[in-house]
C-alpha cells in the first residue's frame, strides 16, 4: 500500500509516532500541505490518512488508486463526501478519542475563570505578595461554582463528559440540543431559556448549517448578565466580531475559547487582546494519553478496513 500522511505535524512532532503504519505499507510523511499541494501529493496514494487537509474534488480527482481515508480527528469537513462515495473512497474518522480531553480543558478554563488561578500566579510572579501585608491578598474576586448553573449546547460524548464533572461540582445542568434525550440527571430546555438562566454557556456541538455563527450579536444579547462563555468545539460557531463587542461592552462577564474561525490566529484577528477572553491554541484535545488514543484508533480502523470489517465509517466505499 502506498500511504500518505498529508499533515502529521497537526499531531506530533515526533515522526516516529507514525512507525505503527509501517506494517500496513510504504509511507510518505509531510509536515502540512497546502491546498495546492494536495493533488500531486496524493496523486499515487492508495490510502490518505489527514487530520485538517484539505481533499476536495479537484484535489483527488488525479488519486486513481485511492481506496482509503483515515482521519486523526473526529470531524471531517474538510473531506468532500459526495466525492468520496461517488468513487468508492471509504472514510474513516477517529471516534470520539478526544471525549476526556475536551471535557477537562472545559474545566480547566471555568476553573481558571472563577478561581483567577492565572491571575494570581501572575501576581506572585511580580512580587505581588512580597509585598503584601496580608497573608492573604485578596486582589480579584473569586467565586464558587457550586450550585451555579451550567447550560450545555450539544450533548454527544463530550457534552455528557461535562455534565458529569459539572454534576461532581454540584451545579445545576441544563443542555439544548438537537435530539433530546431520556437522561434524569440533567434538564433539556430550549436555546434561549439555556441563555437566559446559565452562568456558563460551553458549546459541544458539531459545526454544520444550524450550528455556523450561532452566537451572533443576538444570541448574545440572551445571555445572563456576567455570564461565562465557553467554546471548545468549531470556531465558525461563534461571529468573532460579535464575541468581541459582547466582552467590550460588557454583555458577558467573560468568555474562554480554544478554537477560531481562522486557525493558526491571522495578524488581523478581531479577538486579539480583547479583555475578559482567555485563548488556548486549540489544544484541548492534545494531551499525550489523547494523541497515543488517536493513534491507536487510526490504526485500528485501517487494520480493520483491510480486514473487511471497517468501523467509525463515515463513507463506507467499496
Amino acid at each position: 500500500m502506498n500511504i500518505v500522511i498529508t499533515d502529521y505535524k497537526t499531531v506530533s512532532n515526533d515522526i516516529s509516532t507514525f512507525d505503527v503504519f509501517k506494517k500496513f505499507g510504504d509511507i510518505t510523511l509531510y509536515p502540512s500541505t497546502k491546498p495546492d499541494e494536495v493533488q500531486q501529493r496524493i496523486h499515487n496514494a492508495d490510502m490518505v490518512i489527514c487530520n485538517k487537509t484539505l481533499l476536495t474534488a479537484d484535489s483527488m480527482k488525479t488519486a486513481e488508486n485511492l481506496k482509503y481515508i483515515g482521519l486523526f480527528a473526529t470531524g471531517y469537513n474538510n473531506i468532500d463526501i459526495e466525492y468520496t462515495t461517488k468513487h468508492n473512497i471509504a472514510v474513516c474518522n477517529a471516534g470520539s478519542y478526544s471525549t476526556n480531553a475536551v471535557a477537562q480543558h472545559t474545566f480547566a478554563l471555568i476553573l481558571n475563570h472563577f478561581s483567577k488561578v492565572n491571575d494570581y500566579n501572575t501576581f506572585v510572579r511580580n512580587g505581588g505578595w512580597k509585598k503584601s501585608d496580608v497573608f492573604s491578598p485578596m486582589v480579584y474576586e473569586s467565586h464558587e461554582i457550586a450550585d451555579k448553573t451550567i447550560g450545555i449546547i450539544g450533548y454527544g460524548s463530550i457534552g455528557k463528559a461535562v455534565a458529569k464533572i459539572a454534576d461532581a461540582f454540584s451545579m445545576n445542568v441544563l443542555v439544548n440540543t438537537r435530539t433530546p434525550q431520556n437522561d434524569p440527571t440533567v434538564k433539556f430546555v430550549s436555546l434561549d431559556e439555556l441563555l437566559k438562566n446559565s452562568d456558563i454557556v460551553t458549546v459541544h456541538c458539531p459545526l454544520n448549517s444550524e450550528s455556523e455563527l450561532m452566537f451572533n450579536d443576538e444570541t448574545f444579547a440572551k445571555f445572563k448578565k456576567n455570564s461565562f462563555f465557553i467554546n471548545t468545539a468549531r470556531g465558525g460557531v461563534v461571529d468573532e466580531n460579535a464575541l468581541r463587542n459582547a466582552l467590550e461592552n460588557n454583555l458577558i462577564g467573560g468568555a474562554a475559547i480554544d478554537t477560531i474561525t481562522v486557525e493558526p490566529m491571522r495578524e488581523d484577528c478581531v479577538l486579539y487582546g480583547v479583555k475578559n477572553l482567555t485563548i488556548t491554541p486549540h489544544i484541548a484535545w492534545s494531551p499525550v494519553e489523547t494523541i497515543n488514543r488517536l493513534i491507536s484508533i487510526v490504526e485500528t480502523n485501517i487494520q480493520n478496513f483491510l480486514n473487511n470489517k471497517p468501523t467509525n465509517l463515515i463513507q463506507s466505499g467499496v
